[in-house]
């Protein structure tokens, strides 16, 4: 992957950045995705976390915000959160 200058970078770092997850609802899904998110910023907490149920309740769309610190952090996270099994979409 290419290597962005900062200046070229349209998110200063760091900074809180807001990361949608969906995926079929299941006891254990918020709980989950914490955990990994956590691997990837200490710093997240149950505070940056919003949760939704879909309309029908078949899914669970989940807003965190992390506190990103750099692209490969993101990056990595992203990767991270699209491999999970639990995990549908990541926006």
């Amino acid at each position: 992957m290419p290597i962005i200058p900062p200046e070229e970078s349209l998110i200063v770092y760091p900074s809180d950045f807001p990361i949608k997850i969906m995926g079929p609802t299941h006891d254990a899904f918020a709980e989950t995705i914490v955990g990994l998110v956590v691997q990837h910023d200490p710093t997240f907490h149950i505070g940056k976390l919003e949760v939704r149920p879909s309309a029908k309740g078949n899914y669970t769309g989940l807003t965190v915000t992390v506190l990103a610190t750099s692209r490969e952090q993101l990056d990595n996270l992203y990767s991270a959160l699209s491999a999970h099994p639990m995990v549908k979409v990541v926006l």
